[in-house]
């Protein structure tokens, strides 16, 4: 477990200095140009026969301004990118281009195949950030975590999240839904994703008995997890520093959908001159070298950002009290008992604590039993003496554990003891 001692999470202000160390080169000038191009080709398709109510919504879609936040964005582009890759496939094409007739017709087939190919480039590049991306986040928060069984267990419940998110997906695309369907879905398991960190650092949710009373959990991390995505959180600072470039190549690749759509379903009555061929090749070209230069950079922004800084940086000195531990102090010759009663077998029994020491160093004897029904006690946890200690176990059955701190073999000194203890019951993924 890394020390998070002396840390607090990133602030807005911090990072409008670190971003300031990584000025993202402007998009190429092609981008707007090309852009403003492609809306114009979508006038005139437009116009060569009224669009259907599928298509009015695509223009209406391609009108708007992009989403506001970055990741929604990157799942658009994604989204655009796996329908024009599918209205790119050959079989999809207008049988002209299937079978071309025409010299015209023989070279746009060929230009289609490359810029396919473009596309499948970008889209792998795509696909491969966002996976990084996520990975590197939970790799973080797993790595300030307590090396034990919470980390496990949220490991776990990530784990068993994910199957059952990748299950949904298949199964929608297995009963015929749309592209547009499985990334409404992708977005709105992304918005989960978001609100299960936001329970994790609220201690909410199937994570409340997880964190919030648990021993060593640092306060910064959770801090961290849930302030990270508020809307004027640290990454409003990343939205509006490198959000305007990224709408304008949404907006771009949007437009060569609805091009595309509407080219397919009018190509009977309207072909492409030469200059609307170069049009469309090149504003592909554009957006996904672009759309890959943007990735590139970002990824190696995201990467060297740090998530956690100094008080001092932040302005912030002090640190909080963990106001959860309680202080005891056991007599020379007596014992101390906690009584935990647990309702369910699988549960974790955790505790942290500690003798405050004084001139003479001290220890105390600590045990864990089970006590029946009928009285009967079993021992769990063998008896040893500490000067501190922390640890946890996984009870086989319910019922009632003691936790037993002696003093008995002390004649003249009395020990002060500063504990937590807690019984986390086994974490159950929430059903909606």
């Amino acid at each position: 477990m890394a020390s998070t001692e002396g840390l607090v999470p990133i602030t807005r202000a911090f990072l409008a200095s670190y971003y300031d160390k990584y000025p993202f080169p402007p998009l190429s000038d092609d981008v707007s140009r090309l852009y403003s191009d492609m809306a114009s080709l979508i006038q005139l398709l437009a116009l060569q026969s009224p669009p259907s109510q599928g298509e009015a919504s695509l223009i209406e879609e391609a009108n708007r301004e992009p989403p506001h936040k970055i990741d929604e964005n990157m799942w658009k582009n994604r989204e655009q990118m796996e329908e024009i890759l599918f209205l790119l496939q050959p079989s999809r094409w207008p049988v002209q281009l299937r079978e071309p007739c025409t010299s015209e017709d023989a070279e746009l087939s060929s230009t289609l195949r490359h810029l396919k190919d473009n596309f499948d480039k970008a889209l792998t590049a795509m696909i491969s950030f966002q996976s990084k991306n996520s990975e590197r986040i939970f790799s973080t928060v797993m790595t300030y975590m307590p090396q034990d069984f919470r980390g496990t267990l949220i490991r776990q419940q990530k784990e068993r999240s994910e199957r059952n998110k990748q299950a949904e997906v298949d199964a929608l695309v297995s009963s015929g839904g749309s592209i547009r369907d499985t990334y409404a879905l992708l977005w709105k398991q992304q918005m989960e994703r978001r609100r299960q960190l936001a329970q994790l650092g609220s201690a909410t949710g199937v994570y409340k008995t997880l964190v919030k009373y648990l021993v060593g959990v640092p306060q910064v991390l959770l801090d961290f997890i849930r302030q990270i995505n508020d809307d004027d959180g640290p990454m409003e600072e990343q939205r509006e520093r490198y959000g305007p470039h990224l709408y304008n190549l949404t907006k771009m690749v949007t437009a060569i959908r609805v091009s595309l759509t509407l080219l397919w379903e009018r190509y009977d009555t309207f072909k492409l001159n030469k200059n609307q061929m170069n049009l469309l090749s090149e504003a592909v070209i554009v957006y996904t070298s672009e759309f890959e230069r943007f990735i590139t950079f970002i990824s190696d922004v995201f990467a060297n950002s740090p998530f956690f800084i100094s008080a001092d940086t932040a302005g912030t000195l002090g640190s909080r009290e963990n106001e959860e531990y309680k202080e005891i102090i056991v007599q020379a010759g007596r014992t101390y008992e906690v009584s935990l009663m647990v309702e369910s077998e699988n549960s974790y029994i955790a505790w942290d604590f500690s003798l405050v020491q004084g001139k003479i160093s001290m220890d105390i004897g600590f045990c864990v039993e089970y006590i029946s029904a009928s009285g009967e006690k079993t021992l769990i946890l063998p008896y040893h003496r500490y000067e501190a200690d922390q640890g946890n176990f996984s009870t086989l059955m319910a019922g009632n554990y003691k936790l037993v701190w002696d003093n008995s073999y002390s004649t003249f000194f009395k020990k002060t003891l500063r504990y937590k203890v807690d019984c986390i019951p086994p974490v159950v993924e929430p059903t909606n």
